[in-house]
């Protein structure tokens, strides 16, 4: 099984899903894992409170840009305030894998980012990643 969630890793990252800029763009964050330089930036096209659509760019590992492709599947068209209470549990569901304490942080950027942008508001790294062992927010 853990092939399966291998390859399917790879391919996000290989082939990301929503990757880009939104030509209209009405929210955006940006932020990066200072222990590894992974970066991500996330933008959403929001009508009437729910995501219509959303693109995501950066650069990392496969982790890191992997998770955030499949972020940018789960939101679209889920209310902004869905998205802002979205718990780490989604992220490691996505991924399929056990990610070691070293690599939360990568697999959780994503989710602080799209937080982020869909809060307005700078949001704290996901409390489940530092309680699984992960360093300081």
């Amino acid at each position: 099984m853990d092939d399966f969630y291998k390859e399917y890793i790879l391919d996000h990252y290989r082939n990301p899903r929503n990757f880009g800029e939104l030509e209209r763009c009405d929210r955006s964050a940006e932020d990066l894992n200072p222990l590894c330089g992974d970066r991500i930036r996330f933008e959403l096209q929001i009508e009437d409170g729910v995501v219509k659509d959303v693109r995501f760019s950066g650069k990392g590992c496969a982790i890191s840009q992997a998770s955030a492709s499949m972020l940018s599947e789960d939101i679209k068209g889920l209310r902004v305030e869905e998205v802002a209470r979205l718990p780490v549990e989604t992220v490691l569901e996505n991924v399929g894998i056990g990610i070691s304490p070293a690599r939360m942080k990568c697999a959780t950027l994503g989710l602080k980012v799209i937080k982020s942008a869909a809060l307005g508001e700078i949001a704290s790294w996901p409390d489940d990643a530092t309680a699984a062992g992960n360093g300081s927010r």
